[in-house]
C-alpha cells in the first residue's frame, strides 16, 4: 500500500491504494464554502476465490447431464429431462458465474474505473433469467404429458436421479462457504442444494410409479420440480435486479447509516447520502456532511470511514464537507 498526496487549487486530497486497485476516499479541504472529503475506509477483504470450485463443479455437472438426458431418453422420463434440462442450465449459470468471478478481479482502466466487478452482479441476474426460461420451456411440457401419460423405466428413473443426488450434492458443499457473502456464489449454491432435492424428488416418484403404475405421477413430479425452482430463484433476481438498478444493497441498513452519520460531532444535517454495490460483494458510498464550524482533520475521516466498513460492511466511501450549503445550492443553481 502507498501513498500519493496531490495538491490541487487550495485543497489536498491523500488518496490510499490496495494491491487489489481498490480505493476508498475521506479527505478534508476547502474550496470556496466547501471541501470534498476523500480518504482510507477502514479494512477490504477479497472474496474467496472459488476458481477450483466452479472447475469442479462444471465437470462433475457436464458429466452428469449428458448421463441424466441419455437415460431420460432411454426411459421416456419427462422428470428425468427435466432435471437433466435444469442441470444444464446450473452448468451454464456456473460458467458464467466463473468468468463473472474472473472479469471482477481485472484492475481499474480509464474507462472502467471501477474495473469489471459489476460483472457479477450481471452474472446473478443472468443465471435468475436464463434458470426462470428453462424451467417454463419443462413445465409446458410436464403440462402436455399429464393429459397424455406414457410408460417410464422407474429403475432408471431412481437410478440415475441417485447419483444426481451425489454429484449436486457434492458440488453444492463447494459453494457452502461463500453463500452468505455474495449472491454470485449463493446463486451457485442454491442452484446445486436445489438440484440435490429435486433429484430426491425424482427418486420418490420412480418409487411411487414402481409401486402404484401410475403414469401421471412422472408429469405431476416435473411440475413440483418446476414450482421449487421458481420459489427458490425469486430471491435471486429479485436482488440481483435490484443490485444492476444501484439499489441500496439488502444488507445495509440505510437508516442506522444515515443516523450513525448525522450523530457525528459537529455535524448539522447531511443530504445526498447515497450507498449501491459495486459488485455482488463490494459496496460504495457518498454523502455530504454539513458542519458549520469547520472542516474536520483527517482524523475525523478516516474514523467515520473505518466505522462504515467495519459495522456496515461500506469499503469504499466518498465524504464531502460543507460549512455553507446556501451558498453551494446558488453556485449549483447557478452552474446548471
Amino acid at each position: 500500500m502507498h501513498d500519493e498526496t496531490h495538491a490541487q487549487h487550495d485543497h489536498a486530497a491523500p488518496h490510499h491504494h490496495d494491491e487489489h486497485g481498490n480505493h476508498d476516499h475521506a479527505a478534508g479541504g476547502g474550496h470556496q464554502h466547501h471541501g470534498h472529503s476523500h480518504g482510507l475506509g477502514g479494512h477490504h477483504h477479497a472474496p474467496k476465490n472459488f476458481g477450483r470450485a466452479f472447475a469442479i463443479g462444471i465437470a462433475l455437472n457436464l458429466a452428469f447431464v449428458l448421463i441424466e438426458a441419455g437415460f431420460g431418453f432411454i426411459s421416456d422420463s419427462i422428470a428425468l429431462m427435466a432435471d437433466a434440462g435444469h442441470n444444464l442450465s446450473d452448468v451454464l449459470g456456473l460458467v458464467v458465474a466463473w468468468a463473472a468471478a474472473m472479469l471482477a478481479k481485472q484492475p481499474p482502466s480509464e474507462r472502467y474505473t471501477y474495473g469489471l466487478r459489476g460483472s457479477s452482479i450481471l452474472a446473478a441476474l443472468f443465471n435468475a433469467v436464463f434458470l426462470l426460461l428453462a424451467v417454463g420451456a419443462i413445465g409446458w411440457e410436464a403440462i402436455t404429458r399429464l393429459f397424455d401419460p406414457k410408460p417410464v423405466e422407474t429403475l432408471i428413473v431412481m437410478s440415475v436421479a441417485g447419483a444426481g443426488i451425489a454429484v449436486n450434492g457434492i458440488t453444492a458443499a463447494l459453494f457452502a462457504a461463500g453463500r452468505h457473502g455474495d449472491i454470485n456464489i449463493r446463486g451457485a449454491f442454491l442452484h446445486m442444494a436445489a438440484d440435490a432435492a429435486i433429484s430426491a424428488g425424482v427418486v420418490v416418484a420412480g418409487l411411487l410409479m414402481w409401486l402404484t403404475g401410475w403414469l401421471w405421477i412422472d408429469p405431476a413430479m416435473s411440475l413440483i420440480i418446476v414450482a421449487v425452482i421458481v420459489w427458490g430463484t425469486w430471491g435471486l433476481l429479485s436482488e440481483s435486479l435490484a443490485m444492476s438498478l444501484n439499489a441500496v444493497p439488502s444488507r445495509i441498513d440505510m437508516t442506522a447509516v444515515r443516523t450513525f452519520l448525522a450523530n457525528q460531532p459537529g455535524v448539522a444535517t447531511l443530504h445526498d447520502l447515497h450507498i449501491w454495490p459495486m459488485s455482488t460483494t463490494e459496496y460504495a458510498l457518498t454523502v455530504h456532511l454539513v458542519i458549520p464550524d469547520g472542516r474536520p482533520d483527517d482524523a475525523f475521516l478516516a474514523r467515520i470511514c473505518e466505522e462504515l466498513s467495519a459495522h456496515h460492511g461500506i469499503g469504499h466511501t466518498t465524504i464531502q464537507i460543507e460549512t455553507d450549503p446556501q451558498t453551494l445550492c446558488m453556485l449549483a443553481d447557478h452552474a446548471a
